[in-house]
């Protein structure tokens, strides 16, 4: 019962929904050429080729309806585009996207949407807000932006970012939140998860939340086995620790799932313990996670570069969008590793993961999905935006590919500060 990756070959990243991992060790040997992983990074991700015209931005506009937070841009000839924010960040967050993010744009050509991205990094020395700070309203704004863009190009948002569509649907994998829970409550309800949406992978969480005790104790230990003695060989199963453990605690916790041939183990440690990161890495035969957290571009460039992470994690709204994003998923494709982006919770981010992940070469074979609450009102011609058979199709008409409610629109105010 050793199943292992083949993290550094692409019939990893080729494998059709459903498969199981054939047997391998953890990818080869670091460190990675860093010029390969800076060639990667530094490819266009916007087809400017798309658009022979100027595309002038003549507003960026927050607004808002109780919690609920859009941003609607508009170009000079009256092109418009609109996303839908994390709302459970941006409550705390408005006041950064209306006074130093929304008027750096104006004037702009959004055809220029990848060095705009790296500018307003700068602006008003918005980098030392770096993290949930800046990274939350930039993606806000970046997403706005692809949907118009695609509305103008007439193209869904992946095919603003490659050449092709390479997964026009997504293979789901379930992820289960229930800490606090017994072993025997949680493994229910990833049961029943599974068989509503016939899911064909399934995360858990383990550990405490960044050193919290467990609770309750050795609740992970006995759902580990559990989980997988449940489902059987076929099923793909996954952990996040979420940085719940110490290093040594981490390292016998992932021998554990080694055992029980677990397709990858998420932050088993505090996401920004790197040096000790790099430590435990070689030391248990699963798959290490993580960049969920990360902020920062050159601590992704060296826990690929070093060979740390074998699947690397982006949130595309916490690490500010998809261009962003999409540049460490190529440094994870130069180092043969895959991207498994995290996505955030509330609003649409599990549309926008989906659009993500339909243009990654190197996408993992499973990705999460959130459930789809229909806490936003909006019609989506091309997808039911519902996991079948435990894949969810990736919509398909121009820009974000769906159609807010004009009237759930009208509620919203302009946010001025």
């Amino acid at each position: 019962m050793n199943r292992r990756y083949f993290l550094s070959t692409t019939s990893c990243l080729l494998l059709p929904p459903g498969a199981s991992y054939p047997a391998c060790t953890r990818g080869p040997a670091p460190p990675f050429a860093y010029p390969d992983l800076d060639a990667a990074a530094a490819r266009p991700v916007l087809r400017r080729d798309l658009f022979p015209d100027p595309v002038t931005i003549e507003s960026v506009e927050l607004l808002r309806y109780e919690d609920n937070f859009l941003c609607r841009v508009r170009t000079t000839d009256g092109a418009e585009g609109l996303s839908v924010s994390n709302n459970y960040q941006m409550v705390y967050l408005y006041p950064i996207q209306v006074l130093r993010i929304n008027p750096y744009f104006v004037g702009k050509d959004a055809r220029d949407l990848d060095a705009l991205i790296d500018g307003v990094y700068t602006h008003m020395s918005n980098y030392k807000l770096q993290s949930l700070a800046l990274w939350v309203p930039l993606a806000t704004v970046e997403f706005a932006l692809l949907d118009l863009l695609g509305k103008l190009a007439d193209k869904p948002i992946g095919e603003l970012l490659c050449d092709r569509i390479y997964q026009p649907k997504i293979a789901v994998y379930q992820a289960n939140n229930n800490r606090g829970r017994s072993a025997e409550e949680s493994l229910a309800n990833i049961q029943e998860t599974v068989a509503r949406t016939g899911a064909r992978a399934v995360k858990f969480k383990v550990a405490g939340r960044m050193l919290d005790a467990e609770a309750p104790a050795g609740r992970s230990e006995r759902l580990i086995p559990m989980v997988r003695k449940a489902f059987g060989e076929e099923m793909t199963i996954y952990a996040d620790a979420n940085g719940g453990y110490e290093p040594e605690e981490a390292v016998r916790i992932g021998r554990l799932m080694a055992e029980y041939g677990y397709g990858f183990y998420e932050e088993p440690i505090a996401f920004d313990r790197y040096q000790e990161l790099k430590d435990i890495a070689g030391r248990f035969n699963v798959p290490l996670a993580g960049g969920e957290q990360e902020p920062s571009f050159y601590n992704f460039r060296y826990l690929i570069g070093e060979g740390v992470l074998d699947v690397v994690q982006p949130d595309i709204f916490y690490y500010g969008g998809m261009i962003r994003s999409m540049r460490v998923a190529r440094m994870a494709a130069a180092a043969g590793k895959i991207c498994v982006p995290h996505i955030s919770g509330s609003g649409l981010g599990f549309l926008y993961m989906a659009h993500f992940v339909s243009a990654l070469e190197n996408a993992g074979p499973y990705h999460e999905f959130k459930e789809n609450t229909r806490e936003l009102p909006y019609d989506c011609p091309t997808s039911s935006m519902t996991v079948t058979d435990g894949t969810l199709k990736v919509p398909t008409g121009p820009g974000a590919g769906v159609v807010v409610e004009p009237d759930f629109i009208r509620r919203h105010a302009l946010v001025t500060g």
